[in-house]
């Protein structure tokens, strides 16, 4: 039986994500999946790397022997079941967003059973205020902290590990050791040149391409210097969804490293 080499990196919005998926896109030796759960939801289906592109990028050493090779998948079973494929060619890293409660993990935890699930959460009055720039008809679920949560436990049942989280503030304050820490749990070697990058946008974001500007603008790790007009400071209804997700959090930053 074929090993499967899937990490994943299960994100509120607004945690940095985008960011660290750019920084193990640098890295060069994984397969980096953008987000197939929230694009799947949002548009019914989702383009993925084709394992015959994984196998290109090895022959030639470079990614311009599989440009283009792609497949779509439109349903979560196809996209787990590619994705678990893709994995027993190359280490494959995705992350994803939690917006949305994907009930098809909780109905067939197996699918993932096999799965490296990791976390990343940032504390959330500032995420609320950052989303609600974005969003501002944004709704409590949309925030994302109680439904990872859920998938947090159903992983750690699932697996019989506890998931490695990711602190964001952290993350920003400290980014070479807070990614050897995380590279040494998932298995990776710590690539330190991987840490800075060239700013710009790239292909797989450009269908939610206004979630991901601070990530297209960045060149590494750095929290970006902005105020928020509307926060849960002043306004009831964000003070409203800080007071609801607030308790997922602490749960979850209580296991961070």
């Amino acid at each position: 039986m074929v090993d499967v080499t899937v990490i994943a990196l299960w994100a509120h919005p607004r945690a940095v994500s985008t960011a660290f998926l750019r920084m193990m896109a640098e890295r060069g030796d994984v397969t980096v999946v953008h987000e197939p759960l929230v694009l799947l939801t949002d548009h019914g289906e989702v383009t993925v790397p084709a394992v015959d592109a994984v196998d290109a990028v090895d022959a030639v050493d470079g990614a311009e022997g599989a440009e283009g090779r792609t497949v779509t998948v439109r349903t979560p079973a196809e996209l787990l079941s590619q994705l678990a494929e893709l994995g027993t060619r190359k280490q494959v890293f995705f992350k994803d967003t939690l917006e949305y409660h994907y009930q098809h993990l909780f109905d067939h935890p197996e699918r993932i059973a096999s799965f490296t699930h990791t976390f990343i959460v940032r504390e959330p009055a500032r995420t609320i205020a950052s989303h609600h720039a974005v969003k501002p008809e944004l709704a409590c679920h949309e925030i994302g902290y109680e439904h990872q949560y859920a998938l947090f436990e159903l992983a750690w049942k699932a697996t019989g590990r506890r998931p490695v989280v990711v602190s964001a503030e952290r993350l920003l304050a400290d980014p070479s050791a807070v990614v050897a820490g995380y590279c040494e749990r998932v298995g990776l070697p710590f690539l330190p040149e991987a840490l800075t990058w060239r700013p710009g946008e790239r292909p797989e974001w450009r269908q939610n391409e206004r979630w991901h500007r601070d990530a297209s603008a960045s060149s590494a790790f750095r929290a970006p210097a902005r105020e928020y007009e509307v926060t849960v400071e002043n306004d009831a209804r964000l003070r409203g969804f800080y007071e609801h997700h607030l308790p997922f959090y602490e749960q979850l930053i209580a296991h961070a490293y």
